[in-house]
Order: structure tokens, then C-alpha cells, then sequence
């Protein structure tokens, strides 16, 4: 079983920005813009280096490094990571960095989804809620899976199951500190009154485009980028939980067209991540919240399984190592193994 090529057409994609870049723009004027490095300069949660090693299970051998996200974030049932992207797979963001998203589980009291700014070198990190704007000025948060992420230069992709994906620019991080003394009630958000709200969290980004589905029917379960060649590809693909014919895209980065460059079935079930890579395939694999996931590993006609920890989701790659995070409680961590 492997990866076999198919029709491209219907998972073709469609510029949408309609009024989102012009109510980023709006947010951005009042608020006021920040950098990644003064997020995590500023930083207010601290990653354990190796620690939650219940997320490896009983793989061997062990990843090269990991990060453990806090205790507090280690407990939640309110909120799962998910996707995953790095300031190499930007190539403009000048630090090393991590950027993970999460998504609000309970269907009461939705929050959204948020992203977390991870430094590898301080191990502090940042959450900062992603929201939807519009052009008078208010905002509110955006009610999806965020299955997977990716970043190129100051744009970062967000998977939208049934839509396709949305786009945030980075250089819209906005820090509500500059613009008030406090962060506004944490049970709020948007703008009430002359104050901003995100419920409770400091920083928030703005959504300013979107590509979506020509043709419904597709799903967009994850995306990384592939920046091993000389044109970056972006790539994104469908989770099946049974079936093994989910589906794996990758595109041009000016989207040219609509269409994927190529597009394949992947032949195996409960695909969470995938990535090419000098002519690699990696696919991530799970299988529940107790057992061990799988790495698998296409490479023309050789296809190879490895191990992986318990409930490994979107991938990456930094440093030479290929990246990955795991989605379950006190499981919650950032790997990295060789490619």
C-alpha cells in the first residue's frame, strides 16, 4: 500500500478574502502590530524539556528532543493540539520557533482556536487567539478543527475541514497591551465599548484571506510545507478514520490556478500529518489514545513503518529533524527525529 496519484480537479481551491484583509487591516491600525520575537521575549508559560514521557509510550528508540507543554495545558480537556509549523518552514521569522494550534473541544462556550509560540532555545511559550475581524473594528473567535498548519514567509495556513484553508499574516500579531493597561475580561471577547477583549489572552491574530473549496466534498485535515526543493509546496490532505483512500495535495505557493500541483491517494487510514521531503513521503499515523502511532515512510517504491509516540498529529521540519505533536492529556508534546 502506498502512495498512488489521482485526479487533481476536485481539490481545487478559490481565492475568498472578501472582507477579511480590510478588517485585519482595521484591527491592526488600533491595536497595533508585534513581532514573534518580542512575543516570546515576553512570554508567560515555560515548557518542560523531555518531560510528559507518557506521550512516547514504549517507542524505541526515543526521540532526539521533545518539549512537554506545562502542567496547566497538560490537564485541559477544553483545549487538544493539533497542527504544527516552524520558523524554518517560514523562513522569515528570525528565531527558532514552534508554532502550534490548538482548538476548544466543548461545544458550549466556544473559544475558538489559538496558536502556540514555542521557543525551543528559552522553552517559554506564548498562546495567541486566532479571530475573524471585520471592517468596523470587531472580531470573534473562529470555530474549527485546525487540523493542521503550515508557514511561509509571513503567512501562516490554517486547515479548515470543510472550507479549505484560511490565511493569517503574521505581521498582524497583535498585542492588546498596547493599546489598554489590562486584557479585558477573560469571559469576553471582541470589542465592546472602547476595550478589547479575547478572553483573557494577550495577543491575537487577525484572519486575512481565505482559499476555499470549489467543489464541496473535500476535507482539509492537515498541511506542512516543502522547502527541501528549489519551489516550496504547500501541502494539505484529508484524515479518514477507516478508509485507506483519504487524499494528499500539494501546491505551488502562489496558488496559480487553484489546482494542486499533484495530488495522490495515500492508501492508509488515520492519516494526521503529512510531508514531502527530497522525494520522501512521511505520514503520520495514530491509533488512539493509548497505543503507540506510526511514522510512515514512502520512498519510491520502498515504503517503511516506524515508530511514533501515542496520538502524533500534523508534521514538520527543523534542524534536519522532522517534527511532529501529540494531541492527548499529560501526552502534550513537540518531537523531533531524524528524516
Amino acid at each position: 500500500m502506498g502512495l498512488v496519484s489521482t485526479d487533481k480537479a476536485p481539490f481545487a481551491l478559490e481565492q475568498a478574502t472578501g472582507d477579511l484583509a480590510e478588517g485585519a487591516a482595521k484591527l491592526a491600525e488600533e491595536i497595533g502590530s508585534t513581532a514573534v520575537e518580542a512575543l516570546l521575549a515576553s512570554a508567560n508559560r515555560k515548557a518542560v524539556r523531555k518531560g510528559a514521557a507518557a506521550a512516547l509510550g514504549s517507542m524505541e528508540p526515543k526521540p532526539a528532543e521533545w518539549y512537554a507543554f506545562d502542567d496547566k495545558d497538560q490537564d485541559t480537556a477544553d483545549w487538544y493540539p493539533q497542527g504544527l509549523t516552524c520558523g524554518e518552514e517560514s523562513g522569515s521569522i528570525g528565531v527558532p520557533v514552534f508554532l502550534v494550534s490548538w482548538y476548544f473541544k466543548p461545544e458550549a462556550g466556544e473559544r475558538g482556536i489559538r496558536v502556540s509560540f514555542l521557543s525551543p532555545q528559552t522553552l517559554k511559550y506564548q498562546h495567541a487567539l486566532l479571530v475573524a475581524a471585520k471592517p468596523d473594528g470587531s472580531y470573534g473567535p473562529i470555530d474549527i478543527h485546525a487540523g493542521g498548519i503550515a508557514c511561509h514567509g509571513d503567512l501562516l495556513y490554517v486547515a479548515d475541514t470543510v472550507r479549505g484553508l484560511r490565511v493569517f499574516d503574521l505581521n498582524n500579531l497583535l498585542d492588546l497591551r498596547t493599546a489598554q493597561d489590562d486584557l479585558g475580561d477573560p469571559e469576553r471577547v471582541g470589542r465592546h465599548g472602547n476595550k478589547f477583549h479575547a478572553f483573557g489572552y494577550r495577543y491575537v491574530i487577525p484572519q486575512t484571506d481565505l482559499w476555499r473549496v470549489v467543489t464541496a466534498g473535500p476535507r482539509f485535515s492537515f498541511a506542512s510545507v516543502d522547502h527541501s526543493g528549489d519551489t516550496p509546496l504547500l501541502i494539505t490532505g484529508e484524515f479518514k478514520d477507516s478508509d485507506p483512500d483519504g487524499w494528499v495535495g500539494r501546491w505551488e505557493l502562489d496558488m496559480s490556478g487553484g489546482e494542486p500541483a499533484d495530488a495522490f491517494v495515500m492508501g492508509h487510514p488515520k492519516i494526521q500529518g503529512a510531508l514531502s521531503w527530497d522525494d520522501t513521503w512521511y505520514l503520520s499515523q495514530s491509533a488512539g489514545s493509548s497505543a503507540k502511532g506510526k511514522l510512515l515512510v514512502h520512498a519510491g517504491e520502498e515504503a517503511r513503518t516506524r515508530q511514533f509516540p501515542i496520538g502524533p498529529e500534523d508534521l514538520t521540519v527543523q534542524d534536519g529533524k522532522l517534527w511532529s505533536v501529540t494531541e492527548f492529556r499529560d501526552k502534550r508534546v513537540v518531537f523531533g527525529v531524524p528524516l
